[in-house]
């Protein structure tokens, strides 16, 4: 299995689990094109599209994935608020356990300012269980036999507060932040709280262009988890296997 970055961060969110037979599309916030693109062109190998929530750089291309018959799976509240029906928007309910070819997908709620965002448990023999954890500021929960982690990243706490002290980010912004996405500091809590004995990669997406540190990100998060780190950028593909052989 292969994680593919298609996009992540503020300016579009898509990531794709694929290996010879299939793929699971994970969040459509970036045009179709580039998906088409990531994906050879052969559409017809994708099982499905789940998407967390509805706002714009998770969700900008559900319409045209529906289009090109490709089942995608949100909340009931993310479609209403997407004003979407279609016999192919498929609603999730909160840990209601989903098969989606070969792919099976538990979402579970979490904190942020959407209609009803969710995060997901994915399991495929060939990737094993993967936690998909963006767009919340904390996790209620904790997950058993993790193989590999997607995780946000998105901004650090005392690079936010500095630049909130020295007038460059207005106290609003500020405080809209620290409610909506997950910090560094709170990254590494939820990572701590998990089993992490069975996990070959942790990821860490949708990093702030301006609130985050790429190279200092990836190794506090290594120092802390004794595990391979990367930092999710467009075009990177990364194995994703069950196990690291």
């Amino acid at each position: 299995m292969k994680l593919k970055v298609i996009g992540t961060g503020s300016k579009g969110n898509c990531y794709l689990l694929e290996n010879e037979n299939e793929a699971l599309i994970i969040e459509a916030g970036v045009n179709i094109q580039s998906i088409k693109q990531a994906l050879n062109f052969n559409v017809s190998k994708v099982a499905g599209c789940i998407v967390s929530h509805e706002h714009m750089d998770h969700a900008k291309s559900i319409e045209d994935l529906l289009k090109v018959g490709i089942n995608t799976y949100a909340s009931k509240a993310t479609f209403k608020a997407l004003k979407i029906e279609n016999h192919r928007a498929i609603p999730m309910v909160n840990k209601g356990l989903l098969t989606i070819g070969n792919f099976k997908v538990m979402p579970f709620d979490v904190q942020h300012d959407a209609a009803e965002p969710f995060g997901f448990i994915i399991k495929h023999n060939d990737c094993g269980n993967v936690l998909f954890l963006t767009d919340t500021f904390y996790c209620a929960y904790t997950f058993k036999n993790l193989n590999n982690i997607i995780i946000e990243a998105n901004f650090s706490q005392k690079i936010i507060d500095a630049k909130m002290r020295a007038g460059a980010t207005p106290e609003f912004l500020r405080n809209r932040i620290l409610k909506s996405h997950l910090s560094l500091e709170n990254c590494l809590e939820a990572l701590s709280k998990n089993d992490l004995s069975k996990v070959n990669n942790i990821v860490l997406i949708h990093l702030s262009d301006s609130n985050s540190n790429e190279v200092e990100f990836q190794k506090t998060v290594e120092k802390a988890t004794q595990k391979t780190v990367t930092v999710a950028n467009n075009g990177i593909s990364i194995n994703f296997n069950k196990t690291p052989f």
